[in-house]
């Protein structure tokens, strides 16, 4: 009986010795290890800003994610950071020698996206979609400790819906359903990778506001998605519904306004584009 149970021990141990581990830390890995990395820049402008400069990641984001792959795309070890916590933008691995794949996710989601495979990290209706910086390279670690500095940049593509006119106050929530662009994006691209269904649901009953963010990640660095905003009253009942094509591209806003409630159709195919010429990054659209 005993002989069976220190075998069965063994057998155990032997698994667990030839098995890759995986780190996933919620905070800050210990700063001992021979891979040091820091974040200095997220991004060089804001979409909430007209001028450009480059922010400090507490400015842009509230989580990062750190993730080490081996060349195969195998994750090995992975960080979580969330603002406000010691060390945040600062982590350290310990790593045997040879060739790595660095992924550094910024963010301001609910959650941690997953990241288990660097070609699908992926975000979902339930974490939410924010503004998304990404960093992606090769490290190769020797003998010596290494230490590496980095910038993340904009993959996200914004949607920000504005009403112009007054919100009916049988409305209290505003939901947001649509396709064509992507949750989960390809870190070697910082493209989207799969056909999603997202969706944003607004509460208005603790707020009065009349403009949305719709963050993606698009297939292709010009797109466009098929949006459908839904008003309902505070038991989900329908009672406005509107339909849009929305031109979107990489790195920039596209503003779509105009009188919602008062649209005397219930289908809207968008023209009529006109570039700000005061700043790069936006397209003005009206409906």
């Amino acid at each position: 009986m005993m002989a069976n149970a220190v075998v069965a021990l063994v057998m155990i141990m032997t698994v667990m010795g030839c098995e890759k581990g995986i780190l996933e830390d919620e905070g800050t890995a210990a700063l001992d290890g021979n891979l040091r990395v820091d974040v200095l820049e997220v991004g060089n402008w804001s979409f909430e800003s007209l001028t450009r400069g480059d922010q400090t990641a507490s400015e842009v984001c509230n989580r990062l994610n750190f993730a080490i792959y081996d060349m195969g795309g195998s994750r090995l070890k992975q960080i979580n950071q969330e603002k406000g916590k010691a060390g945040f933008g600062t982590v350290s691995f310990q790593l045997e020698e040879g060739d790595y794949e660095l992924v550094v996710v910024a963010h301001s989601s609910k959650g941690n996206p997953t990241m288990t495979n660097p070609a699908k990290i992926q975000f979902t209706n339930a974490t939410g979609y924010t503004d998304t910086f990404l960093y992606t390279g090769k490290v190769s670690v020797d003998e010596e400790s290494e230490g590496l500095t980095i910038s993340l940049n904009r993959i996200t593509s914004l949607c920000r819906f504005v009403i112009t006119d007054d919100i009916p106050e049988s409305v209290k929530k505003i939901q947001f359903y649509y396709t064509g662009g992507s949750g989960a994006f390809d870190a070697a691209t910082g493209m989207g990778c799969v056909a999603s269904k997202q969706t944003v649901t607004f509460d208005l009953t603790s707020e009065s506001r009349k403009q949305f963010d719709l963050y993606t990640f698009l297939h292709e660095p010009s797109d466009q998605i098929a949006l459908k905003v839904t008003a309902m009253d505070a038991d989900g009942k329908e009672l406005y519904v509107r339909e849009f094509d929305v031109p979107m591209e990489r790195n920039r806003v596209t503003r779509l306004s105009g009188n919602f409630f008062d649209g005397s159709s219930s289908s809207t195919t968008i023209g009529g584009i006109t570039i700000n010429a005061e700043w790069d990054g936006e397209t003005n659209v009206e409906f």
